[in-house]
């Protein structure tokens, strides 16, 4: 901000202003199935067809929509649409249904400095996770949104280092499994062990993990109350970032006396600049911690500093150039 056009005519406070007009516009169209409906027909579709076949009334469709043929364009194919093994389909419903309802309390969580769960939702803040997991249906909201991510970033972090030396692996919070499967995908001679919740690892076996697949195993437990088994890398992807500095240290001290001699953690996170002057999704993202967690994100050398506190040494760091980045400990 602060061009002198904008002393004239404010484009940009216009622009924010009605950013999330655009998120919900989004995640409207692929709610109600209209890019999925687009690929099917593999020809463009008038209004009125599109109103029709969705249930929608024409005015309403009009509205969401601004032309008289439609069809999807090559990005909207690959991660609009929910058959594609690259849709960010629940992610989007997860942000509409849940983040953004959090959000509306912002205020609230800035003058209080805590979550927003029992504003948004009649649930008790004190547990984010307890809250985050609610109901079964939010939970496999969640667990499938964070799996559309690893769709897309998960090769990304996962080579940023070379992981080929670590053959057991725990994958601490690995959720749906996306991520421990696009691990024994790239390091063909590691096992993966997801260890969560046990609702959580419920899930994972029903919904995501295939039966036939022999390298991932599951491990039912709280790492911050139970005991975590020995492996040579621990895999910790978003989670630090739910977390103030004290669990933080607390989990990571766990890992390390766990952790055989030689062994590592592995750090999956949205990294700020030292200078916390962007990326501009992180901050973003970091105010997110805010409605939702008892985290923030962090800079690397937060996380060098908690890994180094822990035990931890050769700390490296990879950025990703995508939304997730990498940081490696040794033992």
């Amino acid at each position: 901000m602060g061009s002198t056009e904008d002393l004239d005519y404010p484009q940009i406070i216009l622009q924010y202003n009605n950013g999330f007009l655009v998120s919900k516009v989004m995640f409207t169209a692929c709610e109600l199935g209209v890019f999925d409906l687009l690929l099917e027909s593999g020809d463009p579709l008038s209004l009125d067809v599109i109103a029709a076949r969705l249930g929608t009334s024409t005015t309403g469709m009009e509205r969401l929509l601004d032309a008289s043929l439609y069809r999807n364009t090559e990005i909207s194919n690959i991660y609009l649409t929910k058959s594609s093994p690259k849709s960010q389909y629940h992610i989007m419903m997860y942000y509409s249904n849940t983040v953004y309802l959090c959000w509306h309390y912002l205020t609230d969580a800035v003058r209080e400095g805590r979550n927003q769960y029992e504003r948004a939702f009649g649930v008790s803040s004190k547990d984010p996770f307890g809250a985050m997991y609610r109901s079964e249906e939010e939970m496999l909201k969640f667990l499938a949104g964070q799996n559309s991510i690893w769709g897309i970033c998960g090769k990304d972090v996962l080579t940023a280092f070379d992981l080929s030396s670590f053959t057991r692996i725990y994958d601490l919070g690995g959720g749906g499994g996306a991520l421990a499967q696009e691990c024994v995908s790239l390091y063909p001679n590691c096992t993966v062990t997801i260890y969560d919740l046990p609702k959580v690892v419920q899930v994972a076996k029903d919904q995501f993990i295939p039966p036939k697949e022999q390298r991932i195993a599951f491990h039912e437990g709280d790492f911050f109350k139970d005991s975590i088994p020995e492996a040579d890398l621990y895999i910790l992807s978003k989670i630090l970032h739910d977390w103030d500095d004290d669990k933080c240290g607390q989990l990571l001290a766990k890992v390390h006396q766990a952790c055989r001699p030689g062994g590592g953690v592995l750090l999956v996170e949205s990294l700020l600049k030292e200078d916390r002057s962007g990326p501009v999704e992180t901050q973003l993202y970091s105010v997110n911690m805010l409605v939702q967690t008892e985290g923030k994100e962090r800079t690397p050398a937060e996380y060098s500093k908690l890994l180094v506190a822990a035990g931890f040494r050769e700390v490296q760091v990879k950025r990703t150039g995508k939304l997730y980045d990498a940081v490696l400990g040794r033992k």
